[in-house]
């Protein structure tokens, strides 16, 4: 997982990729293989958007209902 330290800048870190992931579930839920289809680009592979998918879950961020991700307000 890589945070924001000396050695990794912010915008390498995945705390920075959190709002692309946010921005696509406040609209509408998707299932997981959706929404990486709509940010694998902006990612640098599975690895890490499975990353930020953790990370949301554990900030409470996100949640998996009945296969589907959902924003949490």
């Amino acid at each position: 997982m890589k945070f924001p330290s000396k050695v990794t800048p912010y915008k390498e870190s995945i705390i920075a990729k959190f709002p692309l992931i946010l921005t696509h579930l406040e609209k509408v839920d998707m299932d997981p293989a959706l929404l990486y289809k709509k940010v694998k680009n902006k990612v640098d592979d599975i690895r890490e958007y499975m990353e930020i998918l953790d990370c949301l879950y554990a900030l409470n961020k996100i949640e998996l209902k009945e296969e589907v991700l959902h924003y949490v307000d």
